[in-house]
């Protein structure tokens, strides 16, 4: 739990914020102006940055971590994002992303074990050119003044429109159900049918994330491993 997430859990509790900011070694006005950030919610650019560090990532990770600045510019003009290459040098270096050789491969997301399988809905046609046709979720992370949050998001495909979002300093299923809540709300129509595609991960294939789209009438789908694709 961070400084500022901590100051306000003892403003919930009705603590004095003044006091819980001098435990906390941060500043009233400091605390204030992280609480009003974090009502709005992230910027477009931060979900922006947020989704090329993530894919960043994983290059890094589909290549052994072997490329470095020079070949993931191309990298990533190959798959489609276009961006300045001294942009990825400095996410590149502000993230501690260098290219090395034989180093054992990671990943970013955990495979779930055990869970029965989900067929792939989507086969890549990522323009559907409707709404409410086929949803898309992920969780990244994201670097802040107070260090790694997660951010998980749910995109519309048909309308490129982010619906529904969750930050957390965990990666657990809460987070990709608040995010996906979040869009229902939002949309507020009958979603039956609608597709949702993420990756293979725990957090989407668990009992509970399952319940909730069958609850919802969402056909979920899924891609590789750490990929929607």
């Amino acid at each position: 739990m961070t400084r500022y997430r901590w100051v306000a859990s003892q403003k919930a509790d009705d603590f004095p914020v003044t006091v819980a900011c001098e435990v906390a070694e941060v500043s009233p006005s400091a605390f204030y102006e992280w609480a009003a950030k974090e009502a709005a919610g992230p910027s477009d650019a931060e979900i922006d940055e947020a989704y090329l560090i993530n894919l960043i990532v994983d290059i890094h990770a589909d290549t052994d971590q072997t490329y470095g600045s020079p070949r993931m510019d191309p990298e990533l003009r190959r798959r489609g994002y276009c961006v300045n290459h001294k942009r990825v040098e400095r996410l590149m270096r502000d993230n501690d992303i260098v290219g090395v050789t034989e180093r054992k491969k990671v990943r970013t997301t955990l495979p779930a074990t055990g869970a029965p399988p989900l067929p792939d809905l989507v086969e890549q046609r990522f323009t559907p050119g409707t709404p409410d046709v086929a949803w898309c979720g992920d969780i990244t992370y994201v670097r802040t003044g107070e260090g790694w949050l997660y951010l998980s998001s749910v995109l519309d495909l048909g309308s490129r429109r982010l619906l529904g979002w969750s930050m957390d300093d965990n990666m657990e299923t809460t987070l990709g159900a608040d995010a996906l809540t979040m869009a229902t709300e939002l949309r507020g129509v009958d979603l039956r049918g609608t597709i949702f595609h993420s990756d293979r991960g725990s957090q989407y294939l668990s009992a509970r994330y399952r319940e909730l789209c069958d609850r919802l009438g969402i056909r979920q789908s899924a891609g590789r491993v750490a990929t929607c694709r």
